[in-house]
């Protein structure tokens, strides 16, 4: 069984895979650091599943995903991500992944989800499950606003709602801050907000972060 781990934190990323390797001794683990580095692995040598950070430097893991998925609908994505929004959850269901896992989850958990996705099956972590059990509907985009929003746009409003300065935000997705700064223009006007505090309100008010959160 082959598996691409990617991740754009070369410690992170090599840490997972010596992980995986110890506790999945028949797999073979590659790994990428970016979406563009996904696509051509991918494309050269495909696997059986993708394990998929969302927070990826120029193209998002989310949208790598699509591309993936677009190009190979039987692959297999697992995302593995530090971010637990509902939200994010649902978009990358809706990005095609057949599973969600936080990295707060202990070794075994992930394990155990990797096994699950490969024999067909698909795999949220309980507490996410739970969570979109008894809120159903939030994250769907039941405010038309946010549905006006492109994916870059939308992991800008995250960033932004979290706090994060736009210098940040532009190296973390590895583009510059007068991109970022036309981004936060749009958003305003698409989001009927005339400042950030209140695009701040909208991201708690719909869900997309929850009051109290760290930045990442």
């Amino acid at each position: 069984m082959k598996i691409l781990l990617v991740d754009d934190h070369a410690v992170v990323r090599q840490g997972y895979a010596s992980l995986l390797r110890a506790l999945l001794p028949q797999v073979q683990v590659s790994e990428a650091c970016s979406g563009e580095e996904a696509l051509q692995r991918v494309q050269e040598n495909i696997p059986g599943l993708v394990i998929m950070d969302i927070g990826l430097p120029g193209i998002s893991g989310l949208e790598t995903t699509r591309r993936l998925r677009q190009r190979l609908p039987q692959l297999r994505v697992l995302f593995f991500s530090m971010h637990d929004e509902l939200p994010l959850v649902r978009q990358a269901l809706e990005a095609g992944a057949a599973g969600y896992l936080t990295k707060n989850s202990a070794p075994d958990v992930l394990v155990d989800a990797v096994r699950r996705i490969m024999a067909g099956h698909a795999y949220i972590e309980q507490p996410l499950a739970t969570q979109l059990a008894c809120h159903p509907h939030v994250g769907e985009g039941h405010d038309p606003r946010l549905a006006e929003m492109t994916q870059r746009e939308f992991e800008i409003f995250v960033m932004l709602a979290r706090g994060l300065p736009t210098r940040q935000i532009a190296e973390k997705l590895c583009i510059s801050a007068k991109t970022v700064s036309n981004h936060m223009t749009l958003l305003k006007h698409k989001l009927q907000a005339r400042s950030q505090a209140e695009l701040v309100h909208l991201a708690i008010d719909t869900g997309v972060i929850r009051v109290g959160q760290e930045s990442a």
